[in-house]
């Protein structure tokens, strides 16, 4: 992994083998990241996402393996507890051109990942609302 931050952006490499999540975690920490955007392109090997059911109060999780082109990465920078909180979706095509996503638990490199971090002037909490179970923006 390696970045570099102009200004308010951030531009940050993933490589071959490595977690996603985990190194954007490292980064938003090493830069003092309270609240932003991300959006990357790439390409994986291996990665889990999951659906959340609202009836259920649960997410569903499956594992996909292969050869898949990260075609739409986008989510934001919170926190939550004081700590950050990346919430990502992730959608990724195999070679067929058939698509697999949703929200995104791990995710690791086969090629290259190429992302952009915006942050943003200000800090969003979350807070758990029992209605639906999620973690929900808090102003």
């Amino acid at each position: 992994m390696e970045y570099k931050r102009f200004g308010d952006v951030i531009y940050l490499r993933v490589d071959r083998g490595e977690e996603v999540l985990s190194k954007i975690l490292e980064v938003v920490e090493k830069e003092h990241i309270s609240l932003g955007t991300i959006e990357a392109i790439g390409a994986c090997d291996k990665f889990t996402v999951g659906l959340y059911s609202v009836s259920k109060k649960q997410y569903f999780k499956t594992t996909y393996e292969g050869e898949f082109e990260i075609v739409s990465f986008l989510g934001n920078i919170t926190t939550k507890d004081d700590k950050p909180y990346i919430h990502v979706h992730i959608a990724c095509a195999d070679d067929k051109n058939n698509v697999k996503g949703g929200h995104l638990n791990e995710c690791y490199i086969s090629a290259t990942f190429e992302c952009k971090i915006s942050i943003d002037n200000g800090k969003i909490g979350r807070h758990n609302d029992e209605t639906t179970g999620l973690n929900l923006f808090k102003f």
